[in-house]
């Protein structure tokens, strides 16, 4: 069985380019790397998408720590949640992304949680949530 792919919600904060102050960075494995964008808040389950701005690929290593120092000085993260991705990620890093989330239960959400990721909309949504389901 090969290596099942890997994500983690960091809460970030004092971040110099942060004018809030606290943000969340959303990591997903990728290679070696992640593929990161920051969100301003977790969307709610089954809710409206948030906003959710591409950062530049982030070091394995966040996958693992629980709370660290950012280097350069950028601030301080800590670990909300981190599990395990049942599917890839495209490719190409602009197709849109749609993954289940393993793990998610530790902050109160049901499993598994789909992931979604289009242009700058971060959303998570049950497997078979009726707002997105095709209806006969």
């Amino acid at each position: 069985m090969g290596h099942q792919l890997r994500y983690a919600l960091l809460e970030h904060l004092g971040a110099p380019d942060d004018p809030g102050g606290c943000h969340l960075d959303l990591l997903l494995e990728d290679g070696d790397s992640c593929r990161s964008w920051r969100l301003q808040a977790i969307p709610r389950l089954n809710g409206p998408a948030v906003r959710a701005t591409p950062l530049p690929p982030h070091r394995l290593v966040w996958l693992d720590r629980k709370a660290a120092s950012v280097s350069g000085n950028r601030g301080w993260a800590r670990r909300v949640v981190a599990g395990k991705m049942r599917s890839g990620l495209p490719a190409d890093a602009n197709q849109p992304i749609q993954v289940e989330l393993e793990g998610m239960a530790v902050i109160g959400l049901s499993e598994p949680v789909v992931l979604e990721i289009t242009a700058d909309q971060c959303r998570m949504r049950t497997p078979f949530d009726q707002s997105t389901a095709n209806s006969t």
